[in-house]
This record gives C-alpha cells, sequence and structure tokens, in this order.
C-alpha cells in the first residue's frame, strides 16, 4: 500500500510540475505578444489573454503598473510558479520518497 501511495504522491507532483511549466511559458508568451501590440481578433492572442487574465488581474491588484504603463504584473506570476515549483511541487516530491 505504501508503493502506490508514494507512486500517486509521486505522479501528482510530476503533473503538477508540468502544469506549472505550461502556464510559465504561456505567461512568457503573452508577455513578448504584448510588446509588439498585436491583433486582438487573433485566436492565438485571444487565447493567450483569456488563460492568463485572471491571474495576471490578480497580480495587478497587488503590483499596479509603475507609471501607468510598466506591468510587472507577469514577473510577480513567474515568481510566484518559480516558488511553487520549488517549495510545493518538491515538498510532494520528497513526501513521496517517504512512503
Amino acid at each position: 500500500m505504501d508503493i502506490i501511495g508514494g507512486n500517486f504522491l509521486e505522479g501528482i507532483a510530476e503533473v503538477l510540475n508540468l502544469a506549472l511549466t505550461i502556464y510559465l511559458y504561456i505567461i512568457v508568451a503573452r508577455a513578448i505578444i504584448s510588446w509588439v501590440s498585436p491583433s486582438p481578433y487573433n485566436p492565438i492572442v485571444q487565447f493567450l489573454y483569456r488563460v492568463t487574465e485572471p491571474v495576471l488581474m490578480y497580480a495587478r491588484r497587488i503590483i499596479p503598473p509603475i507609471g501607468g504603463t510598466l506591468d510587472l504584473s507577469p514577473l510577480v506570476v513567474i515568481a510566484v510558479i518559480y516558488f511553487l515549483k520549488t517549495f510545493l511541487v518538491q515538498s510532494i516530491a520528497d513526501l513521496a520518497t517517504r512512503f
């Protein structure tokens, strides 16, 4: 039974790590695309905005844009993602090895 529990936790850690990595790349893509002022009708741009805007809007409440134009919310989200990958994912993986 311990092997199953350990493997289950290891699987959760891996899936969470993958999901956080994919979301990190999506945040980076959104930040890069925002530099070139893309067409809002492009389906890729619409997807990036739909997926990232709820999280970035929450980060903007914590750190509003500086001078009205410099938006640091992607950096805040990237820092939180790295924290979650280092703390949460690694803690779950360490717990899995103890089983």
